[in-house]
């Protein structure tokens, strides 16, 4: 369960934010869809390998 305490003075929506950011950073929406549907291992190793290669090239393109 995510807590987050109100400072005194601070607006809601900047707390609603806080909220959401450590909401994101657990991962809980990401792991909900993605045991929605079976992937079998080849697809899931292979969109793995997808998302490497395109970090790589990335990482080429500003160094």
């Amino acid at each position: 369960m995510i807590i987050i305490n109100v400072k005194e003075g601070e607006s809601l929506d900047k707390a609603l934010k806080r909220f959401k950011k450590k909401f994101e950073k657990t991962g809980v929406l990401r792991e909900l869809r993605s045991r929605q549907a079976f992937e079998k291992k080849s697809v899931t190793r292979r969109t793995t390998v997808k998302n490497a290669i395109y970090k790589q090239g990335l990482n080429q393109e500003v160094n």
